[in-house]
């Protein structure tokens, strides 16, 4: 046999460079830049920008909201971009588009200028979170998958515990000092993820089969979407909050985003060891309770041990919901695995939109409430509670279907006997 075509069928052929772990560093590197710091860097950043006069709050939240309307394209576009050229080059390209926002912010040249470069770096976000998962994943067996999933998802938490403490120090230096530090950091990251990346041609478009209509499985799309509005006043206010609403500073504000971002880091590892105890299903409801609690603190003006343990804890389920969700999702349609992939993209595209609508309508709610932070947090804590019942509703429903489709089934089988 020719030993080409050997090579070419072999699962590693499209391994990278740097081999494996290579790839599993550059999945890392690029959920750090495209969210732990092109998304997230901007919350302990927001206060700075309008203390410094460049945005008053009302239009620096919209920039904010701008960043969340790019990941929802970007999010939605990255299998096209993929197709249309590879997964190699469209993940190289967002990194390098991410680097470029970053030093194009630091000229505020007018609100339409950085509205439009912080809508690229949400599409760069968005694009290597959906991307740089899948890339690097099938270079290592089964039985690796979980730990390499988890430090490529890392690298979000990772990048918004370095925005809290970087940010801070590079303020000292000025604005635009900041915004260029932040680009030179995402340069040294994309470099070190360049020869990462496996080697792969243009993807072909996958038509995958629709998830079943199940009642559990939609309510979890719902869910999911919902629990993305609940993150959204901790996610673009709460270093504002601490630093402009609680009269703080943005240095304390921005120690609130280090816990965050701590949360953030750790929170993968344990919502999976506690789903692997209770189950998918029953983690994501403990997670719904302890979010709704998390989120609604800052609205009832608890001290500042709480105001600590809200930043943790929410900053600990903005990551490790995910592998709940993606869990339960494998659980509800256990015998049909060919359905996960598109049962996945639906939650994920369900997730981004409620986001983005929510953050431009706590944008404008803001601005026109002249800084009402508290409301904000209300709500938010009011969506994860709504999901939380429209979860266990769903649970009660699920079985009831299932018996029905129990006592359907012979009946349709009736005939042949």
């Amino acid at each position: 046999m020719d030993r080409t075509a050997v090579r070419r069928n072999r699962p590693d052929a499209a391994a990278s460079r740097a081999g494996p772990w290579g790839a599993a560093v550059a999945g890392f590197s690029a959920t750090l830049v495209g969210l732990g710091l092109a998304r997230f860097a901007y919350t302990p950043l927001l206060p700075a920008i309008v203390d410094a006069h460049w945005f008053d709050a009302s239009l620096a939240a919209y920039l904010g909201a701008a960043n969340l309307g790019g990941y929802l394209a970007g999010a939605l576009g990255g299998r096209a971009m993929a197709g249309a050229v590879s997964a190699r080059a469209a993940l190289r390209g967002m990194m390098v588009l991410a680097t470029v926002a970053f030093v194009a912010c630091a000229w505020p040249l007018s609100f339409a200028w950085f509205l439009v470069w912080r809508l690229l770096a949400g599409v760069a976000g968005g694009v290597l979170m959906v991307l740089a998962a899948p890339a690097v994943l099938p270079l290592f067996p089964p039985a690796r998958r979980g730990l390499v999933g988890g430090i490529v998802f890392m690298g979000v938490g990772v990048g918004v515990a370095a925005s809290g403490t970087l940010v801070p120090l590079l303020l000292g230096h000025g604005l635009r000092a900041t915004w260029l530090g932040l680009g030179g950091l995402s340069a040294l990251l994309t470099a070190a993820a360049w020869n990462g990346w496996p080697r792969t041609q243009a993807a072909a478009p996958v038509h995958a089969a629709r998830p079943a209509p199940s009642t559990p499985l939609r309510a979890l799309y719902l869910e999911y979407a919902l629990n993305a509005v609940g993150w959204v006043p901790h996610m673009i206010f709460l270093v504002d909050f601490v630093a402009r609403g609680l009269r703080q500073g943005v240095a304390v504000g921005a120690e609130y985003w280090v816990l965050f971002g701590i949360g953030a880091t750790v929170g993968p590892v344990l919502a999976g060891a506690l789903a692997d105890r209770t189950g998918f299903g029953r983690a994501l409801r403990i997670a719904f309770v302890l979010e709704a609690c998390g989120v609604a603190v800052p609205a009832v003006g608890a001290g500042t041990v709480w105001l600590a343990a809200s930043s943790v804890v929410v900053g600990a389920f903005v990551t490790g919901t995910v592998p709940l969700v993606l869990g339960r999702i494998h659980e509800i349609l256990a015998h049909h695995p060919s359905r996960h992939g598109a049962a996945w993209r639906t939650a994920t595209v369900a997730f981004a939109l409620f986001q983005a609508v929510a953050a431009y309508g706590m944008s404008y709610a803001f601005s026109a409430s002249g800084g009402g932070y508290r409301a904000l947090f209300v709500v938010g804590a009011g969506s994860i509670v709504l999901a939380l019942l429209i979860d266990l509703a769903a649970s009660a429903r699920g079985p009831q279907e299932a018996s029905r489709a129990a006592v359907v089934a012979p009946s349709r089988q009736e005939p042949s006997r």
